[in-house]
């Protein structure tokens, strides 16, 4: 891919991506998930507002032009000619192409730290997940599967990206606190006016009265005014935090989120509840397999379920005769060499994927976040001598990872993108950027 444009509302991201490897920095953890999420689905069938320009193995310029009202278009761009294919009112999907579903593009393209561990300490995890209740394991792997599957149909069907459920959600969530903090404020306000109006009254009768009786009344009236100053605090606090989400969602209010992100990609309050449903649904089930699994991912264990099975019979058997060693396996020696080999697989399975072994960009989620420093340099220069086949885009919020790659991109050999709090967001043109 060389352009990537994602239309959301009134803003518009253009991405320019190089061809060997593109540094994404200074973004929170859903907004990068949500950006892995728009990067891979930009080759499937994406959501409207989502256009891409890429190179294909055998040279030729390809656009594919998604406008939010109207057919996709996949047009080449040397030659100036629409090459829609006929069936394409679902959606131009370059990944069915080479005979790839979308969940396969996502398993071998996307690359997580956990991805990379994983592989990394292998035997060890099999082991691990063998010694594990095999039928509460299985069983929470296919629930994770099932509402996976749930939230990419309503995903679908609302004409979104899964991604984008957790940033309406925190959203939301955000401002049912602010309006549950505003409400409060309301209340004590009310009580404050009313308290400090008795209370000077109360405090100018005794005064006249009974001079003692004014210094509890003046105890009351501070106490309120300061409950009304803390939650006046905390609303201030629920709005920051509010902003925050809208900001990272291009929105300029919350009326405005669901004018441009929620009504315009979610057609109507009930598609938009059972989005919300499946998302969370699907994250309860995530959760409940990292209780039992920790980082590894569903997809790595059903690959390996037949070993898994294997170890877990095995260890049975050997309970059984009474002689299982209490020591757990150790960890591998030499952790860079391993998660070296294990980038190299994954780096390698991308660059003949599909039916006719074309290659895909590989995004690379935050890999070396949890490494100790002095690991990182060799992993990461060895990531840039691979990368331009396949291409890469790594994104990280790991300042250590983006100081080597604003220093790298000097000679390059690669490029960073990341966010400017002042600038003006890019308009689009003539349909692309």
């Amino acid at each position: 891919m060389s352009r990537m444009v994602i239309e959301a509302g009134r803003h518009t991201i253009a991405l320019d991506l190089h061809p060997k490897l593109t540094v994404i920095t200074g973004i929170g953890d859903l907004e990068r998930e949500s950006l892995a999420g728009e990067l891979l689905g930009a080759l499937g069938a994406s959501r409207p507002g989502v256009h891409v320009e890429l190179t294909t193995d055998d040279g030729r310029h390809l656009a594919v032009f998604r406008p939010t009202n109207g057919r996709p278009r996949l047009v080449d761009v040397d030659q100036s000619r629409d090459i829609t294919p006929s069936d394409a009112d679902g959606g131009v999907d370059l990944y069915s192409h080479h005979g790839i579903d979308m969940a396969g593009a996502r398993r071998a393209l996307k690359v997580t730290e956990a991805d990379l561990t994983t592989q990394a300490h292998a035997d060890v995890v099999v082991q691990r997940l063998a010694d594990s209740d095999q039928t509460a394991l299985w069983a929470a792997a296919a629930r994770v599967r099932v509402t996976d599957e749930a939230l990419q149909a309503e995903s679908t069907a609302a004409g979104t990206a899964p991604e984008d459920a957790e940033i309406i959600d925190r959203i939301e969530r955000r401002h049912a606190r602010l309006e549950e903090a505003l409400e409060k404020l309301n209340r004590i306000t009310r009580l404050a006016r009313i308290v400090t109006f008795v209370g000077v009254v109360g405090c100018a009768l005794a005064a006249m009265l009974m001079p003692v009786a004014a210094v509890p009344l003046t105890l009351i009236t501070a106490a309120t005014l300061g409950a009304a100053f803390v939650s006046r605090g905390r609303t201030a606090k629920a709005e920051r935090a509010e902003r925050d989400a809208l900001d990272a969602a291009g929105a300029e209010s919350y009326l405005g989120f669901h004018v441009a992100r929620i009504d315009g990609l979610v057609s109507g309050d009930q598609a938009r509840r059972r989005l919300l449903a499946a998302a969370a649904d699907h994250r309860l089930a995530a959760a409940q397999w990292f209780q039992m699994a920790g980082d590894v991912s569903v997809d790595w264990a059903l690959e390996h379920h037949a070993e898994i099975a294997v170890a877990a019979r095995l260890r049975a058997d050997v309970r059984n005769l009474g002689v299982m060693s209490s020591s757990a396996p150790g960890d591998h020696d030499d952790l860079a060499a391993d998660l070296a080999h294990a980038l190299l697989g994954r780096m390698a399975r991308a660059r003949t994927l599909g039916d006719l072994g074309e290659t895909f960009p590989l995004v690379i989620d935050e890999p070396f976040n949890s490494l100790d420093s002095g690991l990182k340099p060799a992993l990461l220069e060895l990531m840039a001598r691979a990368a331009g086949s396949p291409q890469v885009v790594l994104l990280t919020a790991d300042e250590e990872v983006a100081s080597w790659a604003r220093l790298e991109a000097l000679t390059g050999e690669l490029s960073v993108l990341e966010p400017t709090p002042d600038s003006e967001p890019v308009r689009a043109t003539n349909g692309v950027a």
